[in-house]
C-alpha cells in the first residue's frame, strides 16, 4: 500500500460502492472533479480511503484535467502516489488523446472544428514544455498526420519555417494546422508566433499548401491566429 494511505473501515468500502453507482446513474457529469478522481484511484489502490488523496491531487493540481495531463514525476511528489497510480493516471490522459484523434480522422478537419479543439487541448494544454505540432491535411482536408515537430522548454520552442513546409511537401499536404501550447495558461499570441506564422504562410502559399489555422492552446483555453486576423 502507497505510503500516506490508511487501511479502510467498512465504510469506505460503502463509500465506493455507492460512488459507482452514482456514476452509473449519472455519469462523470454529475461528478465533481475530486470524486471523478477517486474512481481513477480505486483501480490502483484496492484497501484504501483514497478521497483525501484525491483531494490533495486537485489542489495541488487545480482540476481533474490537470492531474491527469500532469508528468509522472510531479505526481509522484504528492505523498501516497506511487507507480501504480501515476500508470492509471497517464493510461486516463493516453486515452482521452487517443480518442480525440481518432474523432478528427474520422471526418474532414474544416467541418468538425470543435474536434480539433479538444484533441488539442487535451494533448497539450497542460504540458509543462512548448511543444509545437502540425496537422497534415490532404486535398480533401482529412488528416494525414498529426507529428509533434519541436519541443522546447517552459517558454520556447524553435520553429523553422522551411523546415515545417519541407516536411508538408514530404507529405504531400495540401493544407496544415499550426499548433502549439503556453505552459503559462494564457493562449494570446505573441509578436514572435504572429511573425513565425506569416513567414510560414509566404513560403507555403507559392507551393499550394494553404495554412488553415495557427491555435495556441493553454490551460484557460485556445486563440485561434485566423480567427483573430493575425494573418
Amino acid at each position: 500500500m502507497p505510503e500516506g494511505l490508511a487501511e479502510p473501515a467498512a465504510h469506505f468500502i460503502g463509500h465506493r460502492e455507492r460512488l459507482r453507482e452514482r456514476f452509473r446513474k449519472a455519469g462523470g457529469d454529475a461528478l465533481p472533479d475530486y470524486e471523478l478522481l477517486e474512481l481513477v484511484l480505486f483501480r490502483a489502490v484496492t484497501r484504501a480511503d483514497v478521497k483525501p488523496l484525491a483531494k490533495a491531487l486537485i489542489d495541488r493540481f487545480g482540476s481533474f484535467a490537470e492531474v491527469v495531463g500532469a508528468p509522472a514525476s510531479r505526481l509522484r511528489e504528492v505523498k501516497g502516489v506511487g507507480d501504480a497510480i501515476t500508470t492509471e493516471l497517464k493510461l486516463i490522459g493516453a486515452a482521452v488523446e487517443r480518442v480525440t484523434a481518432g474523432q478528427v480522422r474520422a471526418r474532414p478537419v474544416l467541418s468538425s472544428w470543435s474536434a480539433v479543439l479538444d484533441h488539442c487541448r487535451a494533448a497539450m494544454a497542460f504540458a509543462e514544455q512548448e511543444q509545437f505540432r502540425i496537422l497534415f491535411l490532404d486535398k480533401r482536408n482529412q488528416l494525414i498526420l498529426d507529428e509533434v515537430q519541436q519541443r522546447g522548454t517552459v517558454d520556447h520552442t524553435p520553429v523553422y519555417p522551411r523546415e515545417v513546409v519541407k516536411r508538408a511537401l514530404e507529405l504531400s499536404a495540401s493544407a496544415i494546422i499550426l499548433v502549439h501550447n503556453h505552459p503559462s495558461g494564457d493562449p494570446t499570441p505573441s509578436n514572435a508566433d504572429i511573425q513565425m506564422t506569416r513567414t510560414i504562410v509566404d513560403i507555403a502559399k507559392p507551393l499550394g499548401i494553404e495554412v488553415h489555422d495557427h491555435i495556441i492552446v493553454g490551460k484557460s483555453g485556445h486563440a485561434s491566429l485566423k480567427g483573430l486576423r493575425l494573418f
